[in-house]
Formats: structure tokens, sequence, C-alpha cells
């Protein structure tokens, strides 16, 4: 293992006089995107695993959302035409003389996730999948199956992860997480999915700017969209306060001019509807959020092979040993952590490790040396069975 291990070259960021935070919304065209490409993915790796006994070579990681046309209005509108989702990226199609139904499960999968996120969209009225992988070359295939005792990896690239979250970085989640919570969607059906959260912080201040879809069925008229919008403020303002400590300020739909009949009113309750468009990879980063304030990688993780991209690997262990060393070493009040791969190598042997570390106490990064190795051994350690948790229900990568 090639560590380095040095201070933190910067103050931390939530000393910081400013502090910029975003998170693009479950309903959001770039998220969407996101999620349709990892779906893509896990849906390729548990079919792989469950017939073959092994996860074979992909990276659906390439999707374009078209946005469609809508004529939204108060009561119920309709749409005019769908949007249109494009998946394309590398998958094998046959294994060992026998093919594999990859458009299969690029649009079943698609639509299965529409239609457990969004209330009033409909995933085949509303939408078209198009499946457009093509098989991946035959050198970055055998790294897929080849039976090292480490899967291979199957790119150079660099993930990163950092810790602890500020204050601000907690309230952006939070915020977006509650307004898309199934309970607040039971009490309040007018709030859409499509939730985008940027947050500013200026010195102990925080500044939310919430754009919330809005749902016209829901909404009889425009007061109906005012208090909407009220309420959407007051669930943003209630949650940023209790996760951050901090004074808050929120606004929502800055962009409304009622005066001119112009609001955020949709049939669905994405903006794709109506022109919108996302694309994978333009969002959030593998912890859910948009730092520019932070050591970021442009890497998107979502629709990369769990098995053997580091793209996607890198991420979350980056992740994940900062933020165990910052919880398992009281000492440490931070840490930056950056892996970087090399194509062909065992992926739990990245050939570098490079973790930047802040002591409050006047103790420098020598004196951390060996429990920081032993963190950071166990989690690279975990890397060829990581997996097994991105196909499983609980970790996200946007």
């Amino acid at each position: 293992m090639h560590l380095t291990l040095g201070p933190m070259r910067t103050p931390l960021t939530g000393d910081l006089e400013i502090e910029v935070v975003e998170r693009k919304g479950l309903g959001h065209p770039d998220t969407i995107s996101d999620a349709l490409a990892e779906r893509f993915s896990v849906a390729f790796t548990r079919y792989c695993a469950d017939r073959f006994d092994r996860i074979l070579h992909h990276n659906v990681d390439k999707v374009l959302l078209v946005g469609g046309s809508a004529r939204p209005a108060f009561g119920g509108g309709e749409v005019l035409a769908p949007m249109e989702a494009f998946l394309a990226g590398r998958a094998t199609s046959q294994y060992r003389g026998e093919g594999i139904p990859v458009a299969e499960l690029a649009v079943n999968g698609s639509r299965a996730w529409l239609k457990e996120h969004f209330r009033a969209l409909d995933p085949i009225r509303h939408v078209t999948v198009h499946c457009l992988t093509r098989p991946g070359s035959a050198s970055l295939a055998s790294l897929a199956q080849d039976d090292s005792a480490a899967p291979l990896a199957n790119d150079t690239s660099v993930g990163v992860g950092f810790a602890p979250e500020t204050p601000l970085e907690r309230a952006v989640r939070a915020v977006e997480r509650r307004l898309n919570a199934p309970e607040t969607k039971l009490l309040h059906p007018e709030i859409g999915e499509d939730v985008k959260v940027l947050g500013v912080r200026r010195r102990h201040r925080l500044q939310l700017t919430v754009a919330c879809a809005l749902i016209d069925r829901e909404l009889a008229n425009p007061a109906d969209y005012r208090h909407a919008c009220e309420r959407v403020a007051a669930i943003s303002l209630e949650t940023a306060l209790e996760v951050s400590g901090m004074e808050v300020e929120v606004r929502v739909n800055t962009a409304d001019v009622p005066e001119k009949g112009q609001f955020y009113l949709t049939v669905t309750g994405t903006s794709a509807e109506a022109g919108d468009d996302g694309q994978a990879g333009r969002g959030n980063r593998a912890n859910g959020l948009i730092t520019p304030y932070r050591p970021m990688s442009l890497e998107a993780a979502p629709g990369k092979n769990p098995l053997n991209h580091v793209g996607k690997l890198y991420q979350v262990a980056g992740e994940r040993i900062a933020r165990d060393v910052v919880a398992r070493l009281p000492d440490i009040a931070a840490a930056e952590c950056w892996l970087v791969s090399r194509i062909g190598d065992p992926v739990d042997r990245p050939q570098l490790v490079d973790l930047h570390v802040m002591s409050p106490k006047g103790m420098v990064p020598a004196d951390f040396i060996d429990p920081v190795e032993d963190i950071v051994a166990g989690e690279l350690a975990r890397i060829p069975t990581l997996w097994r948790e991105v196909v499983g229900p609980g970790l996200g990568v946007y």
C-alpha cells in the first residue's frame, strides 16, 4: 500500500467565510439520468451474479434524458409529448454462448425505478426508454472476467472522500430528503419530486434557495400555489434549523412571476416533462452532494461496474476512509482522502492513497500513521466485495 499522510492544506471548510453546497433532488432531470444508469447497472449485475455466478463487463454510465412537452394547468394539465431516455454505454451481450437480455434489463429497470419514485408520472405513457448499449472491448471485458483474487481495475482514475460534513452540507441534504420523504408526500401531495436545494453560508448564516416542482392537479388556483410554496419554505426552514443550529433564510421558486402567470407548475412532478433535459454525471457526486469548496472528482459513479470500475469504488472507499479516520481517531478533526488507481492492477491495491488530516491539538500526521494505516488497509480489503452493498438497497451513489 502506497500511503502518504500529511496535514490538510486549507482551513476547515466550515471555518471559511463563504461556503456553497448544492443537491439535485430525486426528480431533477440529472438525478433521474443518474438513477436510470445505476438501476440498469444493478439489474445487469444481479442478472449476471444469479445466472453466471460472476459479474460481467459493463459500464452503462452514459444516459441522456431529453425533456418532453407538457401543458400544466391549475386543477390538472396534460403531457403533450413524452420524455425520452437514451441509455448508452457498454455491456456484455453474450457469455459462453448464452445471450443476455441487455435491452430488457435496461427498459424494465428504468420503468420500475420511475414507478417506484414518482406519483404523477406514468413510466410508460410519459417516458420512452431507448437502450443503445454495445458490447465492450475484449481487453476491458477480460479484466472483469479475470479470476484473480481481487478484481482488476478497468480504468486509471481517482476517487475522493472527505469528512466530516459541515452544517451546510447536512442542511442541504436533509432539506431535499425531507421534501421528498414519503410522509411529506402523504401530507402534501402537491409537492413534486423535482427538488433542488442550493445553500450559501456566509459566516454563521445559511441562505437556502429551493426550486420545487408543484403538481398541478393538486392545486386549484394561484392562492393554493402560494400556500404550497409557503409550506415548502416552512418545512425547509424547520429542517435546516434542526440540522445546522444556525440562522437560516429560505426562498422558494424564486423565478415565479405570478402577475404574468408564471409558476413552477408541472403535470408529473419533474421539469423534464417540458424541455429541461438531464445527463448522467452532471449532478450529485457519489456522496449525494455538489461541493465546489471541497476536493471533488468529475467521475460519475452511477452506472459504472461495481465489481472493478474504480470511478465508482474509489468514490465510496475514499469517503469511508475519511469518515472512519475522523470517527475512530478523536484527535483528528477532519480528513480528506484521494485514491488513485492504475488500469489492470487489483482494485484493492491503488497506486496511491493520499490522506490529509487536521488535528486541533497540534499533533502532526506522523503521530497517527499506525492507526491510519490500519483503517486504510481495512477499507481497501473490503473493496473486492463492495459490489454486494452497491446492488443492495442501502448504498446510494448519487
